[in-house]
């Protein structure tokens, strides 16, 4: 099978979760911490070289205080959760925002944590307009640390792309899972790269 090198997540569905289970439209992020982390595991026992998890987006922050409160808090606890796996890893947002967790700040250069080993990004308060305004002096953006990506896929049934890293997602191939983030299966991430393996990746070529 031919395997992704650089896979990005969209955990969409997190509010909607919620609402159907009885519950604030906020809590719903706390249940979607699980998942990341079988996520990442799967990921690494495929052989996937990198992944690019979307936490939240500058757009998001126009949300309620309180669910603001929530994502920003559960993007601090999953970092936590997926970095005690190990993990070269980076964090990638606006850090000049009030949005934006002080606890990441560190990250916004790639680091080693743990043993190392997969590229993990962590997208927080990211704006693709931000992204393209805040050339470096090299010509190259802010995400120029991240590699290209190969497969997109995003839970909760909708199909787009919410402003994702542009320039990495020019040739992606995009794959939509219907259930929720927080009703993540183990067989999701098998499915959507049996999909990809049907697919003719040309580049453009």
């Amino acid at each position: 099978m031919r395997i992704p090198e650089h896979i990005a997540v969209i955990p969409d569905g997190n509010r909607r979760w919620a609402v159907a289970h009885g519950m604030a439209k906020g809590d719903g992020y706390h249940y979607g911490l699980r998942p990341g982390l079988l996520l990442l595991r799967r990921a690494k026992e495929l052989g996937i070289r990198e992944i690019t998890y979307y936490g939240f987006t500058v757009d998001n922050c126009k949300r309620p205080s309180e669910q603001v409160g929530a994502f920003r808090r559960a993007c601090v606890d999953a970092a936590e959760l997926l970095k005690a796996e190990g993990a070269d890893f980076l964090v990638l947002g606006n850090t000049k925002s009030r949005c934006f967790p002080e606890e990441l700040k560190e990250y916004r250069v790639r680091k080693k944590v743990g043993d190392g080993g997969i590229r993990l990004n962590f997208l927080v308060n990211y704006g693709w307009e931000w992204d393209l305004a805040h050339m470096k002096k090299d010509g190259r953006p802010e995400s120029w640390d991240v590699s290209r990506i190969d497969l997109v896929l995003r839970w909760g049934g909708r199909n787009r792309l919410s402003g994702l890293l542009p320039i990495q997602s020019v040739y992606a191939d995009f794959y939509t899972i219907p259930h929720m983030w927080p009703d993540f299966k183990e067989r999701d991430l098998p499915d959507a790269l049996g999909w990809y393996n049907t697919q003719d990746v040309t580049l453009g070529g």
